[in-house]
């Protein structure tokens, strides 16, 4: 089977990309090991319209279930290969399977920054994590540390208070790069302390994390740490289809979120934009899908 469309990543602007695809009755599936994105690990989403306040899971699920009620075909797999031949892509996942489509929509995501310090891959299940939605309840009563200065770890720092007793930011600057609003709600916070222009050079422990190391030399006593430095692309799998990417790996696309490679789109965080959240990656899959739409009618 040839599809019209496959979309490469199930998070808002993989979703969102597959609802439009069901609007314009392209033939379509859906490849990704997980369905939700980045999204399910935001505690608190504050600026979505139509709600004051929700999870990343809740509105997701929401999403998912969307979705899987249209009958939009749906492959848990991993991909690891995407190529091009006489203007058909075939995507092969790790468990050998190949599916072709006419078009493409790239939607992969970003992946988390590694700290790259002693005692982050030794300890990484066993104090060390990059989720705090998933791992923060295993904290109760506990003293953690948040690695970063954005938005994604200022929210994860508010997601923790709830369950630890003391919560420290660890920043390498000497001010935030998160909404102003946040900012302000965690420095008004108690069991928040922030620590500025200071760098974690080593995590410790025995069995499990007992403390951090900061370039002052400080040592601080904590039971875990989550680390939030940044993104990086995933574009691993396209590379040997040449895509053109800027110097931070991001996609290059149009204002038609068109690539380099004819029938090829890209939306979402895979891209760079100045403003990388829920509702700018939704609106890049919308546009992805309608110029995938208008390439399989020429």
């Amino acid at each position: 089977m040839i599809y019209d469309l496959i979309i490469i990543g199930a998070g808002a602007a993989g979703l969102t990309a597959a609802l439009y695809a069901h609007r314009y009755n392209l033939k379509t599936l859906i490849i990704s090991k997980d369905l939700g994105g980045t999204a399910l690990e935001a505690h608190s989403i504050e600026n979505f319209p139509g709600y004051k306040g929700i999870s990343g899971i809740e509105l997701m699920k929401q999403w998912i279930n969307h979705i899987k009620s249209l009958k939009i075909e749906i492959q848990q797999e991993d991909v690891i290969n995407v190529e091009k031949q006489n203007d058909i892509f075939t995507i092969t996942t790790k468990d050998d399977k190949k599916f072709q489509s006419k078009t493409v929509i790239l939607a992969l995501g970003m992946k988390r920054k590694h700290l790259n310090v002693e005692g982050e891959d030794k300890f990484l299940g066993k104090g060390v994590s990059y989720c705090a939605a998933c791992d923060g309840p295993l904290f109760k009563d506990k003293t953690v540390v948040v690695i970063g200065g954005g938005d994604t770890a200022l929210m994860d720092a508010q997601f923790l208070v709830n369950h630890a007793k003391k919560v420290y930011i660890i920043h390498r600057r000497d001010d935030f790069r998160a909404e102003p609003k946040r900012e302000e709600q965690i420095k008004k916070n108690k069991k928040i302390e922030i620590i500025y222009n200071a760098n974690v050079k080593e995590i410790k422990g025995k069995d499990f994390v007992n403390s951090i190391i900061l370039d002052n030399k400080t040592e601080l006593k904590v039971d875990g740490v989550f680390i939030d430095v940044g993104f990086i692309p995933s574009v691993n799998i396209i590379k040997k289809l040449k895509v053109k990417c800027d110097e931070h790996d991001y996609i290059t696309v149009n204002n038609k979120q068109e690539t380099n490679i004819p029938g090829l789109f890209a939306a979402g965080d895979i891209t760079y934009n100045s403003l990388k959240q829920i509702i700018t990656a939704a609106a890049e899959g919308a546009i992805a899908t309608f110029s995938a739409f208008k390439f399989n009618i020429k």
